[in-house]
């Protein structure tokens, strides 16, 4: 079983604690949906499927998803104008995938569009931090160190976690 291209583990906080850089911030703290925010400034948008598989959720992501021992993780990369903009890790607890059907079928679907198209959506509050890329995604993503947010997501009563690092290419939007 492959790990993620990119640990998680790393010290968040809350975003509001952060001085955070200027050129970044509106993307960090955007409260809406990224891929929508994507998509409106590209005129180009495309999602890759990095990797999706089942595996046990970390130690350190156990607080934030509570009553979940193995999660579907599923990594992609968007790309704005042939750009690596962004890399996101969705942890999706098998009871959320049992429960939310349309999560389980994605395919190459942002999860995002399912996310924020549902009517019970709730939010944790927003963690930043810095994350270190030791493999290159792409050839275009240098390794080094990103800034990165996650939050916990609460469909219908179903609990899922998003992490999205931004690449080098967010700062040509």
């Amino acid at each position: 079983m492959a790990k993620p291209a990119i640990s998680l583990a790393a010290d968040w906080q809350l975003a509001s604690a952060v001085a955070l850089p200027p050129l970044l911030q509106a993307w960090l703290l955007e409260p809406a949906s990224l891929t929508a925010r994507l998509k409106h400034r590209a005129r180009d948008f495309q999602l890759q499927v990095l990797q999706q598989q089942q595996q046990a959720l970390p130690a350190f992501l156990l607080p934030l998803l509570p009553d979940s021992q193995v999660a579907q993780c599923r990594e992609v990369l968007m790309s704005c104008n042939q750009l690596p903009c962004v890399y996101a890790q969705s942890w999706l607890p098998l009871k959320t995938l049992a429960a939310l059907r349309p999560l389980a079928e994605l395919g190459e679907q942002p999860l995002g569009e399912v996310i924020f198209q549902q009517q019970h959506v709730r939010r944790s509050a927003v963690e930043v931090a810095r994350v270190q890329l030791h493999q290159p995604l792409a050839a275009a993503v240098a390794s080094g160190e990103y800034w990165a947010r996650r939050s916990v997501f609460t469909l219908a009563g179903h609990p899922l976690l998003v992490a999205e690092v931004f690449l080098d290419g967010i700062l040509t939007l």
